[in-house]
């Protein structure tokens, strides 16, 4: 990607601050837009045969302590971000905040959330609302 924004093969990439930093995008673009259109996490995971063999009591505070840990993962993360993102402007990168209403609007009309609310279920489009604000 470096080489491809470099000779202007390519006019743009798609990737955490982080990355931008640590490859060096900055050398080679001048504009960074803060789309917020997509967000990675990590999943904790375990094997059904061996989570039923976990007696409930244990898989409740399993399931409390990986999930105080999933939100302080994100936190530290929401912190990174705004710390690459100054290391990022001190060396010249300009950032752009994209107003999404329009974005929204777009992905409304063509059906997108109403297929997701769909696919995904009623109950896990309340909680994805409960945080991240109503959507559609």
């Amino acid at each position: 990607a470096y080489q491809a924004l470099q000779t202007k093969v390519a006019d743009g990439q798609e990737n955490p601050l982080a990355l931008i930093e640590s490859a060096k995008f900055f050398e080679v673009q001048k504009f960074c837009s803060l789309t917020n259109h997509s967000w990675d996490g990590f999943w904790f995971v375990a094997g059904g045969k061996l989570w039923k063999s976990v007696p409930a009591d244990l898989q409740q505070v399993i399931t409390k302590h990986m999930n105080a840990a999933a939100r302080k993962q994100r936190d530290d993360i929401a912190r990174a971000n705004i710390d690459v993102q100054k290391l990022l402007e001190s060396k010249g990168l300009v950032f752009n905040t994209v107003d999404n209403t329009a974005f929204r609007r777009v992905l409304s009309s063509g059906g997108f959330y109403s297929q997701a609310k769909e696919k995904f279920g009623a109950e896990a489009w309340g909680l994805l609302q409960q945080y991240a604000g109503e959507i559609a």
